[in-house]
C-alpha cells in the first residue's frame, strides 16, 4: 500500500519539470546506495513552490514498505534541477523499531550485579535529608536482649555466630563490590540500622536496585548501587576543536557614533 502523502505523477501539479525528473531522480540515488536496491517509482510529494520529492520502492532486505527519496528543486525561470537531499523514509505501513527509552528507565532490579554502579539521583524520592545522630544515646547499645513475650531468645554464642556468619559472606567487607564500590553502607541513605548488639556492625539494605536489597549488610560493605555515588562519565575519544570562522564571508559594520 503506498503512502498516502505519495501523489501519482499524473496529479502532482504544473511543475512538470520537476515531475518528469524521474530517471535523473533515480540516477541521483546511485552516491546513496547500489542500483539494484532502488525499485518502481512511486510518485510525488509536492514539498513546495517548486520544490518536489520522488519516491522509489526500497528493495533492501529486511525494509518493506520503505522507500528511496529524493528531493528536487529548481530556481524561477529556470529549467535546471537541483538535489536537496536523499533518504530512506519509513511509510505508512513499515516496520518501525519501538520508541527508545533512556537507560535509567528501562533497567530493572533485577539486572543490576554487586559490581554495577548506578547514576547520581539528586531528587531520588526514596530519600530524604538525613541529620547526624549526637549525644550520649546515640552511642549506647543494648548489651542484651529483651524476651518480649519470647520463650528463649539469642544468647551471646547464638549473636556471635551469626555476626561472623554474616560478616565473612558476602555481604561483607571482602566482596569483589567492596573492592569496586566508592562508599561503604555506613553512609548510604538506603541503610536501615538494626536494633540491640547488631546495631554497631549491620544493617539492613532498602534498595531494590541492589543486589542486597532486604539482607543485613555490615558498615563496610558496598555496592554500586550506593545513594551517594555516581556512574562514571564516559571518556571522550577526541577532544572538539574549536569551530571555524570564515571571515572572509562576513561583513562587519561599524556603529555610528551619536
Amino acid at each position: 500500500m503506498p503512502d498516502p502523502r505519495i501523489t501519482p505523477v499524473a496529479k502532482a501539479g504544473r511543475e512538470r519539470i520537476l515531475v518528469e525528473a524521474v530517471e535523473f531522480a533515480r540516477q541521483a540515488l546511485s552516491d546513496l546506495t547500489r542500483p539494484e536496491n532502488v525499485g518502481e517509482h512511486r510518485g510525488v510529494v509536492v514539498e513546495g513552490e517548486r520544490v518536489i520529492t520522488h519516491a522509489f520502492d526500497c528493495l533492501l532486505p529486511g525494509y518493506p514498505h520503505w522507500y528511496w527519496t529524493v528531493t528536487l528543486s529548481r530556481v524561477p525561470r529556470s529549467s535546471k534541477v537541483s538535489v536537496d537531499e536523499m533518504s530512506l523514509c519509513p511509510g505508512s505501513d513499515a516496520l518501525l523499531a519501538p520508541d527508545w527509552i533512556p537507560w535509567a528507565d528501562r533497567v530493572e532490579p533485577s539486572d543490576i550485579s554487586p559490581t554495577d554502579c548506578l547514576p547520581y539521583r539528586a531528587d531520588d524520592p526514596r530519600l530524604e535529608e538525613g541529620f547526624e545522630e549526637t549525644g550520649e544515646e546515640a552511642d549506647r547499645l543494648e548489651a542484651f536482649e529483651l524476651g518480649l513475650g519470647r520463650p528463649r531468645v539469642l544468647s551471646p554464642l547464638g549473636r556471635k555466630a551469626a555476626f561472623e556468619r554474616w560478616y565473612e559472606g558476602d555481604a561483607g567487607p571482602n566482596t569483589p563490590g567492596t573492592r569496586a564500590a566508592r562508599a561503604t553502607c555506613s553512609s548510604c541513605g538506603f541503610l536501615m540500622r538494626m536494633d540491640g548488639a547488631a546495631r554497631a556492625v549491620f544493617g539492613v539494605c532498602a534498595n531494590e536496585w541492589s543486589a542486597y536489597d532486604g539482607r543485613v549488610v555490615s558498615y563496610d560493605h558496598g555496592c554500586g548501587s550506593h545513594s551517594e555515588t555516581d556512574a562514571p562519565a564516559q571518556a571522550r575519544m577526541w577532544e572538539p576543536a574549536a569551530p571555524v570562522v570564515n571571515e572572509f564571508d562576513m561583513e562587519i559594520v561599524k556603529g555610528s557614533q551619536a
